[in-house]
């Protein structure tokens, strides 16, 4: 697979974050992947959810050629065709999905990736659907572990607009679009999966992060 990029971090974290979507995702429909990078996250979901159609998405050509050959390499026949989308530019080339996941991207992106990433969010989902993330977080204003302050550290030295975000902030974010946090789930390595709901209001976990 002469076009095909590898991701040590998406190899080792595609086992557990699978655990979670197959609870959390609905049963059937169409997930839109924001930010696929290499692939290799999309062609394990589509197989672990055969019930479930994905859509991969990124704004870099290299990372669609990449997605294009795992996606070949898999035989899946529930993988699309990547998508160009920015989440900073709206609209989205895709006017509705019933879950939108976004795996270790906002961290490495600046703020506005954020914002668009839930502006897309509110105009892609349904009521009651999924914005599933994944990543490193601060909470209550810390690092929940020197590994991920030294993380935050390497990503401010290679871009200023990057860095671990605040939990708090992305739940604001979060409810200025409609998104509501419901879940909090500790994940290896110091990671946590945030899953929101579109529309949903009175979560406990949202109350928690609403200042």
């Amino acid at each position: 697979m002469p076009d095909a990029l590898f991701s040590p971090a998406a190899a080792r974290n595609a086992a557990p974050i699978v655990e979670v979507l197959k609870r959390v995702l609905p049963s059937r429909g169409l997930v839109l992947e924001i930010a696929s990078g290499s692939g290799e996250h999309a062609a394990h979901f589509a197989r672990a959810l055969p019930a479930l159609v994905w859509q991969p998405s990124d704004p870099d050509e290299a990372a669609r050629r990449s997605i294009v050959a795992h996606a070949r390499a898999a035989e899946l026949a529930n993988i699309r065709l990547p998508l160009a989308i920015d989440a900073t530019r709206q609209p989205w080339p895709v006017t509705r999905v019933d879950a939108v996941v976004a795996i270790n991207m906002i961290h490495i992106a600046p703020w506005d990736a954020t914002i668009g990433l839930m502006a897309g969010a509110e105009a892609t989902l349904p009521e009651g659907g999924i914005l599933y993330l994944y990543g490193p977080f601060r909470e209550d204003g810390a690092h929940t572990a020197p590994s991920n302050a030294a993380f935050d550290d390497s990503l401010r030295a290679r871009n200023a607009s990057w860095g671990v975000r605040d939990i708090e902030a992305v739940a604001a974010a979060g409810r200025a679009h409609d998104l509501h946090l419901v879940e909090r789930v500790p994940m290896p390595a110091n990671n946590l999966s945030l899953i929101f709901h579109r529309g949903y209001r009175g979560s406990a976990v949202d109350r928690e992060f609403t200042p």
